[in-house]
């Protein structure tokens, strides 16, 4: 599985953010401590977007914002797709 998963991939989360697209920033292959497994630094960038109905204009700019999460899945919670992608453009 290591020579597919590589940095700039985009992948979709399967835990904890299911159904997220994300992309591939690191992978770490050597048995750590604190991860005793395969595991990739993902990034993600969402747009959440809620329906407006009986809101206010202050909880309508909160609730459409967007949410940035990067955080460290094991390679087998994460589902890679044929798209490769740059996060940072």
């Amino acid at each position: 599985m290591g020579k597919f998963m590589k940095p700039g991939k985009v992948v979709l989360v399967l835990r904890d953010y299911s159904g997220c697209n994300a992309v591939i920033m690191k992978n770490t292959y050597s048995v750590a401590p604190d991860h005793p497994y395969d595991h990739a630094l993902v990034l993600d960038l969402t747009t959440v977007t809620v329906s407006p109905i009986a809101m206010s204009k202050k909880n309508i700019a909160k609730n459409q914002t967007s949410s940035l999460f990067v955080k460290v899945h094991n390679h087998i919670f994460l589902m890679l797709t044929r798209y490769s992608g740059n996060p940072l453009e």
